[in-house]
């Protein structure tokens, strides 16, 4: 079945593009905005709404597949594609991309998904959020023209099962990360509350104290609220950074003891922490990442580091899976490109016995967030972002609700 048009429309994200770097350096929280200059180029404040682009596509049958181009939340930082605005790239989909999807057959996803995630415009390809959506959109037309759920046309191309239960749900609470962790617990999360600590001096503590404390309040707060002893969720917490910038990033000894202590802090529960430095670049961020997880495992400390800052592309993911740069690599899964490559990247971790966690941006659309939980329900990552938004809520909804979809549709269509 052919592709006969692409149709775009703009749109907005759950939630906003902020300036890490601004942040980095002391922008402050002025209630749901910040106060201080931009210094990330492209930003006009520090904090701007989210931009979307909705990529349809209309088959010879008139059925309609569509996906979301969508960016992360800290655009233009840790070597990401800069800011995505829908008024710059429309017509860039609309010049390029739409004449060469129409007239194209929808039968094989990895063939045309390939071929838009390698197209170059003057020697350059195109904007990670292009390359997410369009081939959202590809995946879903091939789902249609043949008849099938995506998560099956994933499986059936890449040799792949299809999951028969759900896999776990990472939260993410933003800075409300006492209340939402509440909503987490209440929704029994397996994974839960990110708490975005993204400044030393107001989330981390200069010795490290702030966060001990939350994770002592977190973890009270679990046994507390939790029904049964069943549920055990784990304790993951992006840091951005901040615990290098505390202790220093080359003083491995200090990192790693400040990191048992809060994995002491966590018990019963298991800690993960995500992004404990950020050395500004990619061989360095490695590097680092490395000898501090060996230090935790020299030490037998029960943490498990997670990469994410400088881990962005396919290569990038393999480049410290290789070299176990952390126990588990996010997948960011806009940073990817095409859709094609996180299937890809989730694999190559399962094979090389590092932990895939498909995650990606509170700066999604429904959309791109039902597509993921689809490739992830094919590929079967050890743990998947609820998203997009800060809320909990919403993005907890719209994953779980789609992995129950698939789960008894497959159960049916088996009848």
């Amino acid at each position: 079945m052919k592709i006969v048009d692409v149709v775009c429309s703009a749109g907005r994200t759950g939630f906003y593009f902020d300036d890490q770097r601004a942040i980095k350096t002391g922008a402050k929280a002025n209630g749901a905005a910040y106060e201080g200059r931009p210094v990330t180029e492209g930003f006009t404040s520090v904090r701007q709404a989210g931009e979307s682009i909705s990529v349809m596509l209309i088959l010879e049958d008139g059925q309609v597949a569509y996906g979301d181009c969508a960016a992360v939340q800290y655009s233009g930082a840790g070597g990401r594609d800069p800011l995505f605005l829908a008024k710059d790239f429309i017509p860039v989909i609309e010049k390029h991309i739409k004449p060469v999807l129409v007239g194209a057959e929808a039968k094989s996803f990895k063939t045309l998904a390939e071929k838009v995630d390698k197209m170059e415009v003057e020697g350059k390809r195109l904007h990670t959020a292009i390359r997410y959506g369009v081939t959202q959109a590809i995946l879903d037309g091939v789902a249609k023209a043949t008849k099938r759920l995506m998560c099956d046309v994933v499986a059936d191309e890449y040799g792949c099962a299809v999951s028969e239960k759900m896999i776990p749900i990472f939260t993410q609470s933003g800075d409300n990360r006492y209340e939402n962790a509440d909503k987490m617990i209440m929704k029994r999360a397996q994974i839960l509350p990110h708490a975005l600590i993204n400044n030393v001096d107001t989330k981390l503590g200069r010795d490290g104290k702030f966060l001990i404390e939350y994770v002592a309040w977190l973890r009270k707060r679990i046994l507390e609220l939790r029904i049964d002893e069943t549920y055990n969720p784990i304790l993951h917490i992006d840091v951005y950074g901040t615990i290098g910038a505390a202790f220093g990033n080359d003083n491995y000894e200090e990192m790693a003891n400040y990191i048992g202590k809060l994995a002491e802090t966590a018990k019963p529960f298991a800690l993960r922490i995500e992004g404990p430095m950020d050395v500004e670049d990619r061989e360095g961020q490695m590097l680092t990442l490395k000898k501090l997880t060996e230090k935790i495992d020299e030490k037998g400390i029960s943490a498990e580091l997670v990469a994410d800052e400088w881990c962005n592309t396919l290569d990038d993911i393999k480049y410290f899976a290789d070299n176990k740069a952390g126990h588990m690599v996010q997948i960011k899964t806009p940073d990817l490109g095409g859709v094609n490559n996180i299937i890809e990247a989730v694999l190559y971790c399962k094979g090389k016995g590092i932990g895939a966690y498909q995650g990606g941006t509170c700066n999604e659309t429904d959309r791109s967030a039902q597509v993921c939980v689809n490739i992830a329900m094919a590929v079967q990552p050890v743990q998947i972002l609820a998203k997009p938004g800060m809320g909990v809520d919403e993005g907890y909804m719209i994953v779980f609700n789609e992995m129950q979809r698939i789960l008894a549709l497959r159960k049916a269509l088996r009848k």
